[in-house]
């Protein structure tokens, strides 16, 4: 028997996990955290490091407990955080501030003029991560920062993402020239290509704003590493915090979402739409193909040998909660009639823009949009055409990955959204037309657990793995009654999507589309 430990730092809690090579997961422990928002400032989202610091050990502490498991017989660690959360550190890697959560937009204007400088420049580098930067990445909140904080400025030793700040914590390190660094959030949200010298350009980065002078030379210290690589082993301080053994391997981190597909038992051909508060769409290439408008395009950030293509939707549960909090009610009590739904019966069509858009528009500018509506509208009626708005805005991408060479030929729904709720997964499946496979056990944390075990040498490839970890499928196959109702919509969709959302697009026919709503509506 094998044990090892998988962490999944998610957007309100840490989840930690005690997996066996044998038999999956054994139990796990959670603990959450704060996410500081202001009312005045839609666009705020920080939470603390010391706050998530104390959530490891306590949900660490709980999931050995909870099998009655002693930290000795742990082998290894390793951990997947959301991304792009960023935090300033000073020379000796303690934070100068919060970190910058992934659905903090502050660094919208910066993000604009990493982008437009980029393009002037014809800078390669942009290419890969779809042609346009975002406020949630890493140099335009380093930007925004510096912008921001002039007083702190000269105690700016570096950056980091979440999952390099947490390896480096746990394994002791205090110099910026012995940090972590994630290939798969370097390349991601940092602009970092191998084959094209690593980070964009100093000369790049001071002609968007002198600010960044050096900036390049502090973010490119460290070891760049895949995540079949370790990041250095358990410190005896973080030992006896844990309970755990000193020593043992700590392995590379990830975003969460990228090891989350791995957890789905994600192969080539695959899109896994990662569904949570917001929904990551991951897939794999072997070939490096680059569709504008994704999140990145990155050799080894999923798979080590695969090429990692990333894109999704900027909110997705997020959606949902709001609904039910806007009605004062839970989205478990709103969804019991929507079971007896049927494809467009509510005439509304809902665009998922309340948190802008990540994929393809890369808009943070843009904001939810709810049309056709009546005066007997309920919030259920809201919360169904959000669904199928999510699942409309998915289509969107996959078949635009698709057009630019990354053909997808199963669809899988992860996260923690899928297996609680059926409905949304038919509506996906008759959305795109296509089977959607479900994993039939719980995949949070999976993903970092293979990876720990490699670490530990108990697999030898991701794939053997996955063999022995991943569970089986529950298949959702689109339904005949409901596919031209959906094809119909979906036009409609697409029309307002890419009419609202870009700036030269044909103005939008309202006048055709409102009527058309309401006639399917009644069909």
């Amino acid at each position: 028997m094998s044990l090892v430990l998988g962490v999944d730092f998610g957007t309100l809690n840490v989840r930690v996990s005690v997996f066996d090579d044998a038999v999956g997961r054994l139990g796990a422990g959670v603990a959450h955290y704060a996410l500081h928002r202001r009312k005045e400032d839609p666009n705020f989202a920080t939470q603390s490091h010391a706050d998530h610091l104390d959530a490891l050990t306590e949900a660490t502490n709980s999931a050995l407990r909870s099998v009655s498991v002693h930290g000795e017989s742990i082998e290894a660690i390793a951990i997947d955080t959301t991304g792009s959360s960023v935090v300033i550190v000073d020379d000796h890697l303690n934070p100068l501030d919060d970190y910058y959560l992934w659905c903090d937009h502050r660094a919208w204007r910066e993000a604009s003029e990493i982008t437009r400088a980029a393009r002037d420049a014809k800078l390669e580098s942009i290419a890969w991560c779809g042609g346009t930067y975002s406020s949630e990445w890493g140099f335009s909140k380093v930007l925004h920062w510096l912008r921001n904080n002039p007083v702190k400025r000269e105690r700016f030793a570096t950056a980091l993402e979440h999952c390099d700040m947490i390896a480096a914590v746990l394994c002791g390190i205090d110099r910026v020239e012995d940090l972590p660094r994630s290939i798969c959030a370097m390349g991601h949200k940092w602009m970092w290509n191998e084959t094209l010298g690593g980070l964009p350009s100093e000369d790049f980065l001071a002609s968007v704003d002198p600010l960044l002078q050096g900036v390049r030379e502090k973010i490119a210290h460290g070891k760049y590493r895949t995540a079949e690589a370790k990041a250095g082993v358990l410190s005896p301080e973080w030992a006896h915090r844990l309970g755990l053994s000193s020593g043992i391997p700590v392995s590379m981190g990830a975003l969460d979402a990228h090891w989350d597909a791995i957890g789905a038992g994600v192969r080539l051909g695959d899109a896994v739409n990662v569904i949570g508060t917001s929904t990551c769409i991951i897939g794999m290439s072997d070939s490096p193909t680059l569709v504008p408008g994704v999140c990145g395009v990155v050799p080894g950030s999923v798979h080590p040998f695969y090429t990692g293509i990333e894109s999704g939707l900027s909110a997705t549960g997020d959606i949902f909660d709001s609904i039910a909090r806007r009605a004062s009610t839970s989205i478990e009590r709103l969804s019991v009639p929507l079971n007896d739904y049927r494809a467009g019966q509510t005439g509304l069509m809902r665009l998922s823009w309340d948190n802008g858009d990540r994929t393809i528009l890369v808009n943070p500018e843009l904001s939810g949009v709810t049309l056709g509506w009546n005066l007997l509208h309920a919030p259920e009626d809201e919360l169904f055409a959000a669904i199928e708005g999510t699942a409309f805005h998915t289509r969107i991408i996959l078949e635009h990955m698709q057009a630019y060479g990354a053909p997808v030929q199963r669809v899988i729904n992860g996260g923690g959204i899928p297996r609680k709720n059926a409905l949304l997964n038919q509506i996906y499946a008759n959305v795109l037309n296509k089977p959607v496979l479900v994993p039939e056990g719980d995949t949070t944390g999976l993903g970092a657990a293979i990876f720990a075990f490699l670490a530990a040498g108990r697999f030898s490839t991701v794939e053997d793995a996955q063999h022995a970890l991943c569970p089986a499928y529950q298949v959702f196959e689109p339904e005949e009654s409901s596919r031209a109702v959906y094809e119909e919509l979906f036009e409609y969709y697409r029309r307002l999507y890419f009419g609202f959302g870009t700036k030269d697009a044909p103005p939008v026919e309202l006048g055709a589309i409102l009527p058309a709503l309401r006639r399917l509506a009644a069909h």
